[in-house]
């Protein structure tokens, strides 16, 4: 993954703001070609420094307004398999590796309490989950963000 650059952080910027802007609009608002805007959103697609654009859906608009936080202790042995198993659960929305008390971090999103239990049980059954600890998230105090980052990123370089 390529490190992006101030002129990169702006147009990120520029499209948080206007999410459904034009690249000719992009590059008359930030004073740029319409080439170097549209070649720089290319770089970053292709480079991973930009997601898919699903990574933006909130899972309470597809009927999934419960997000929960699994920690998973794991056989040392059957780790991978577990985690391969997980993956394929549609209402785990990501799985990390982490060190401390567990072995994977996983965000779920659910319908409510029931439904998470169901998922929770399909969680459990993947082979070589020794223990699992559930936190339900109450209330999001401040959604994934790395505008800072990005307004950071185009200060310094200035």
């Amino acid at each position: 993954m390529r490190s992006l650059d101030a002129t990169d952080a702006r147009i990120l910027l520029a499209l948080d703001a206007d999410p459904d802007a034009t690249v000719v609009a992009l590059a008359e608002r930030l004073s740029m070609s319409r080439n170097t805007v549209q070649a720089r959103l290319r770089r970053m697609r292709e480079s991973g420094a930009l997601g898919a654009y699903s990574r933006r859906l909130e899972p309470a608009a597809l009927g999934y307004p419960l997000m929960a936080f699994m920690t998973l202790s794991l056989s040392q042995r059957e780790g991978d398999l577990a985690a391969r198993q997980i993956v394929r659960i549609p209402e785990v929305v990501e799985i990390l590796a982490t060190t401390g008390d567990g072995d994977l971090l996983v965000r779920i999103v659910a319908e409510d309490t029931a439904d998470l239990y169901r998922i929770t049980n399909l969680v459990v059954a993947a082979p070589g989950v020794v223990r699992t600890s559930t936190s339900i998230v109450l209330h999001e105090v401040a959604p994934n963000s790395v505008d800072g980052l990005l307004r950071r990123h185009t200060a310094e370089s200035r």
